[in-house]
This record gives structure tokens, C-alpha cells and sequence, in this order.
């Protein structure tokens, strides 16, 4: 498995696991209304997120693209990290991890290595 590939999946996990600690907030708001928008959003993220992961660990062809579209999830994080308590340092961290993930996708050898149809 190339590195690129290792640090996607770390990605990945770590994008589940804030979604799972985020999980709580989502199922109070179903209580006082069956359908909101956060709640969409995170089950369709949720969805996705486990979708992207299953095809990259089974080096599916069609995992690629819908990594690439995974790692975009993580530049709106810059600005929010920016105006949050977190400020300038926050949103380098979160500059950081995007061009790392970004970076270790564009890599020669991760596009070769989902070779399964």
C-alpha cells in the first residue's frame, strides 16, 4: 500500500471518528424534529465517508475520484478554523492537512494502485 493511500485512510479515519463524537448532537436534534438539515448532511456524510473508505480498502477503480472529492471536504475547515477560538494557528493546522492529503493523493504510485475494476 503506498503512503499516500496510508495517509488517506488516516484521513479518513479521523474525519469517522469526529463524525461518530459528533453523532450525539445530531440524534438530540431528532428529537424535536424528525428531519433537519445538520441531520441530512451528516448521514449523507456519514454514508459517503464509509462508502470512500470500503472502495479504498478493496482498491476499487471508482475509489479515486470519490477520494479526491473526500479530501475537498477538508478547505472549507480552513476558513471555519480561522473565525473559530482556534484563529490563525487552527486554520494552518487545517492548511496543513489539506495539502497533505491532497498532496499524498496526486503521488504517481496511489493512482496505479487501484487497479481492481
Amino acid at each position: 500500500m503506498p503512503a499516500g493511500v496510508l495517509v488517506f485512510l488516516a484521513y479518513g479515519l479521523l474525519l469517522l471518528a469526529f463524525v461518530g463524537l459528533t453523532t450525539p448532537i445530531i440524534v438530540s436534534q431528532a428529537v424535536e424534529a424528525p428531519i433537519s438539515p445538520i441531520g441530512l448532511v451528516w448521514m449523507l456524510l456519514l454514508a459517503y465517508l464509509i462508502f470512500t473508505l470500503t472502495l479504498v480498502l478493496q482498491r476499487k477503480q471508482a475509489a479515486y475520484p470519490l477520494a479526491i472529492g473526500l479530501a475537498t471536504l477538508s478547505l472549507p475547515i480552513v476558513p471555519l478554523l480561522y473565525l473559530s477560538p482556534a484563529g490563525l494557528p487552527g486554520a494552518l493546522l487545517g492548511g496543513f492537512v489539506a495539502v497533505a492529503v491532497f498532496w499524498a493523493l496526486r503521488r504517481p504510485g496511489v493512482r496505479s494502485w487501484f487497479n481492481e475494476p
